[in-house]
């Protein structure tokens, strides 16, 4: 029996191997559970599943059970952000040409966020933040952003030192946006929004970021709508993906 639907690609134990992926798409399954569902031979289905996981593409659960493996989350990861990356220049470039301002693009990386993506203001005074830049997650409305939708636990420990406060992250996922004035660097300001995956987990944030004399004191009044406009176009793109 073979229930790859006549899908062969020509390499027979790469189907085969793609057979027990997609066996364990469902949830754990036993060995003779695997058997079951792929129609492989028993000792086929036991070598390649081992196999699997020796590459970490399959693991056990504590009963024992097959089931998918880490580096398969770790590949999506990186299949998103290439996608988050591809979309992000126009996406920002737009946003830049909308506002009138630096438009940027940041990621978690433990205790900091990392630039992924920046559109420039092409000329006049600007806040210059470089690709591959890592600031603190203690100031800043992209930290904010980032910050806001963790995990309690996280969202206490990510809490201490900020120079924010568990009320304004409440306001941040009530309101959708985050704006910051003064608090990364003197004389600038910014107005963030969340990028979401497609599980709905913020991934990333969106920001522009000027000085407070264009952006004003209150610079979400001038900006949020625009911002959240283009996180949610890039929150759009992964979904597609």
């Amino acid at each position: 029996m073979d229930n790859s639907g006549g899908a062969s690609s020509g390499v027979g134990v790469l189907d085969k191997a793609a057979l027990v992926l997609s066996a364990l798409e469902s949830g754990p399954a036993t060995l003779a559970g695997l058997v079951g569902a792929t129609g492989l031979a028993r000792p086929t289905a036991h070598r390649l599943a081992v196999a699997l996981e020796h590459h970490r593409l399959v693991a056990r659960d504590m009963q024992g059970r097959f089931i998918l493996g880490p580096r398969l989350s770790e590949l999506a990861a990186a299949a998103g952000e290439d996608r988050l990356l591809a979309s992000a220049g126009p996406v920002l470039t737009h946003l830049r040409d909308v506002t009138g301002e630096s438009a940027q693009l940041y990621r978690r990386q433990g205790d900091m966020r990392i630039c992924v993506a920046a559109a420039e203001r092409l000329s006049g005074l600007r806040d210059t933040v470089p690709v591959g830049s890592t600031l603190p997650m203690k100031a800043g409305s992209a930290a904010q952003v980032l910050m806001a939708w963790e995990e309690p636990e996280r969202l206490h420990r990510g809490l201490q030192g900020a120079r924010f406060t568990a009320t304004a992250l409440s306001g941040v996922r009530r309101r959708g946006w985050a704006q910051s004035v003064g608090e990364r660097e003197p004389g600038v300001a910014s107005v963030s929004a969340p990028v979401r995956g497609p599980s709905n987990r913020v991934v990333a944030a969106v920001s522009v970021s000027g000085p407070i004399e264009r952006l004003t004191r209150h610079p979400g009044r001038m900006h949020a709508q625009a911002i959240v406009e283009a996180a949610n176009r890039l929150s759009e793109s992964l979904r597609r993906g």
